[in-house]
């Protein structure tokens, strides 16, 4: 897979709060995990508070979720949160989530993020200087 930026990766332990009626890691969790990953990218970057897009007057928002669910996840697996972009396009960026316990993938996420206008929920071109900052990370 094509990247844009360096991966980053956020190691978290799964709990019991985690566990569905299955006995495994719910879906629902997974889907935060993509989210925690994509915050902890955007942290490292320099982007990391809830109003540290406020200067572009727009923030990214999710168009799309695609899971794919391979395995699962159980309370006290160590799992870590693997993330990259894989492109940028004027408005938008394609972000991958691999999520992955012992080398082994669980679940794999392509998430469409939108940059949009903080007014009026417009699609705002994404400044050079935001992209770069996911590129050049440490």
């Amino acid at each position: 897979m094509d990247r844009v930026t360096p991966e980053v990766t956020l190691t978290i332990m799964a709990s019991e709060s985690d566990i569905d009626e299955l006995g495994h890691v719910s879906n629902v969790v997974y889907l935060k995990w993509v989210i925690d990953a994509a915050k902890e990218h955007s942290r490292r970057a320099g982007y990391g508070s809830h109003t540290a897009f406020q200067p572009f007057g727009a923030v990214f928002v999710v168009r799309r979720h695609e899971l794919d669910y391979l395995a699962p996840a159980f309370a006290g697996d160590l799992i870590e949160l693997v993330t990259w972009i894989e492109s940028w396009k004027a408005a938008s960026s394609i972000r991958h989530v691999s999520i992955r316990r012992d080398g082994t993938e669980l679940c794999h996420c392509v998430t469409t993020w939108a940059f949009v206008s903080s007014e009026d929920g417009r699609p705002r071109r994404i400044p050079a200087e935001l992209s770069e900052a996911y590129a050049n990370l440490d």
